[in-house]
């Protein structure tokens, strides 16, 4: 039996997460990305969170992962200094590189 994946390159979309737009903006992590991550997280946190470090553009950082069951896919928050140092906005589709941390 093979072990599941525990690293990923993808492409999310920046959502909100409230209606304000202001907030919180995730990534929205594709369903076969998310699924993976589901089935190798030996170790999850709060809100069934997932530790990852994150690459995107010219930043890595750690973070957690969150299960959305409204869009039924984790997603992973983006603060607004990298989003402004890479310049991105809501509605922008990133490259991710997503390797787990536990």
């Amino acid at each position: 039996m093979t072990s599941p994946p525990r690293s990923w390159d993808c492409r999310a979309e920046l959502v909100p997460w409230d209606a304000t737009h202001t907030a919180w903006v995730f990534a929205a992590l594709p369903q076969q990305v998310s699924d993976e991550i589901d089935a190798a997280a030996v170790v999850k946190g709060g809100f069934g969170s997932v530790k990852v470090v994150v690459g995107l553009g010219a930043h890595t950082w750690s973070t957690s992962v969150f299960p959305d069951s409204g869009r039924a896919c984790y997603v992973l928050p983006v603060k607004k200094a990298i989003r402004t140092a890479e310049g991105l906005e809501l509605g922008d589709v990133v490259n991710l590189r997503i390797d787990l941390a536990n």
